[in-house]
């Protein structure tokens, strides 16, 4: 129980400090590893790290799969605008 509020209280911290760019990821992964942490053997802190640092990973390759997105329409309306 008090892993569990010691978690809770740490990622509510993180959040209030860190800047929204940084933090895209990093709360919903800390609360998914956080949960899983605590059923794997009682470390809600280990999986809420582990959790956010996946989070921050995945949301940062999903912003650079975005912009190559957009990159690529650009140059296709650019080469459609050439013709």
């Amino acid at each position: 129980m008090k892993a569990r509020i010691l978690a809770v209280a740490l990622s509510a911290a993180l959040a209030a400090v860190a800047g929204t760019a940084e933090a895209k990821g990093c709360a919903k992964g800390a609360a998914v590893g956080g949960v899983a942490g605590h059923y794997a053997g009682h470390h809600g802190l280990l999986g809420a790290a582990a959790g956010c640092a996946v989070g921050k990973h995945r949301a940062k390759k999903a912003e650079q799969q975005q912009a190559a997105q957009q990159q690529k329409l650009q140059q296709q309306q650019q080469h459609a605008q050439a013709k």
